[in-house]
């Protein structure tokens, strides 16, 4: 998922899903639309202030329907992609093929209920498809235990991790998500006849995270890399990249080395301008990150867990609790290695690492 409150500066992006940014700014759900000849946005509602995630379905050559990402596993989220479907003349039923940008819950969530229903086949990134798979991420207790741990390890005390974190049975919806048919590694063409679409693997916000570039039209799917105006939760998390942050730079110059006709992205609304938006999530990070080595510069030997205390967020730190609170901390850890990466801050080791400027 994407965290909320992580803003930063929209650069000269040009709008061009209007109706979903009218509806953004109505606090609403945009319409079904047509994007191209065969090409649909379908909102589907999910949990959280984004409030919806945009599925992709696609008119295939030889009858039948693609989708990039399946929604929000909840029976208001199935209904929406169902109506929506019928909408453009279609149904679940018809749908031959699944590519889910990454593991997260309001990409894969209702997968499973797709592949039930129509016999598709669903592909991913292999590092999401791993982390997805392994035991931890099947069984809630471990789950939990796991993300317990990792954030005591941040600096937590254990009580407030376990309160962070939740009970056991929260966590057992996000333990059952589909496992992919279908591996697609950086730079391999899906299979959906009449489209060419080229996986782009940006990692950063998951291990795995796939863009779509469709060669035929220019246009790119975005999934949670490039968002129109917030940021993208980077974090470390108990399985993951050991510097997240730094893969999600990369991956993100990369992909701003080339125009698309339009950007598609998860959240929010289509626009035009990759490589400005791109330029400007770049400054944010780079801001964010000379604020975060004042914040060592005067409070040296403290943990991720208090060093996100002195840090900005779009609301008092005392009101972050559960998962934001959890989002905000393993932000401030992937900003941390990305700079102990480069060489300006140094960790003490040990079970609770604490963080003090780099000797130069």
């Amino acid at each position: 998922m994407v965290a909320a409150g992580r803003l930063a500066e929209c650069g000269d992006v040009e709008i061009t899903g209007s109706a979903q940014h009218d509806a953004w700014q109505a606090r609403a759900v945009p319409p079904v639309e047509q994007v191209c000849d065969g090409l649909w946005s379908i909102p589907v509602p999910m949990l959280g202030p984004l409030r919806y995630v945009s599925v992709y379905a696609f008119a295939l050559d030889g009858g039948g329907l693609g989708l990039i990402d399946a929604g929000w596993e909840s029976d208001e989220g199935w209904a929406a992609l169902t109506s929506g479907l019928a909408s453009i003349g279609g149904s679940v039923a018809d749908v031959r093929g699944l590519l889910v940008t990454h593991l997260h819950f309001d990409h894969l969530g209702l997968a499973e209920r797709v592949r039930q229903a129509s016999g598709a086949w669903m592909a991913m990134h292999p590092a999401d498809a791993a982390v997805v798979a392994s035991p931890s991420h099947r069984d809630a207790a471990s789950f939990a235990a796991s993300e317990v741990a990792f954030l005591v390890s941040l600096g937590a005390a254990s009580d407030e991790a376990v309160a962070d974190v939740g009970p056991v049975e929260r966590l057992a919806p996000f333990t059952s998500t589909a496992i992919p048919d279908l591996l697609l590694e950086d730079g391999d063409i899906a299979d959906l006849p009449g489209w060419s679409l080229r996986a782009v693997h940006t990692p950063g916000h998951t291990p795995g995270h796939l863009c779509f570039a469709e060669e035929r039209t220019g246009l790119l799917f975005s999934g949670d890399h490039v968002l129109p105006r917030i940021t993208p939760n980077i974090s470390t998390t108990f399985d993951g990249l050991a510097d997240p942050l730094r893969d999600y730079l990369a991956a993100l110059g990369r992909i701003g080395e080339h125009e698309p006709e339009e950007v598609l992205p998860a959240h929010e609304w289509r626009f035009r301008g990759l490589s400005e938006r791109t330029a400007a999530i770049q400054g944010h990070h780079e801001h964010r990150l000379a604020e975060l080595l004042n914040a060592i510069r005067r409070h040296p030997g403290s943990t991720p867990w208090q060093l996100a205390a002195h840090l900005t967020w779009s609301r008092p730190w005392e009101q972050y609790e559960r998962r934001m609170r959890i989002f905000a901390v393993t932000e401030t850890d992937a900003h941390l290695r990305l700079l102990a990466s480069r060489g300006l801050v140094a960790s003490s080791g040990g079970a609770v690492p604490t963080w003090t400027l780099a000797v130069r």
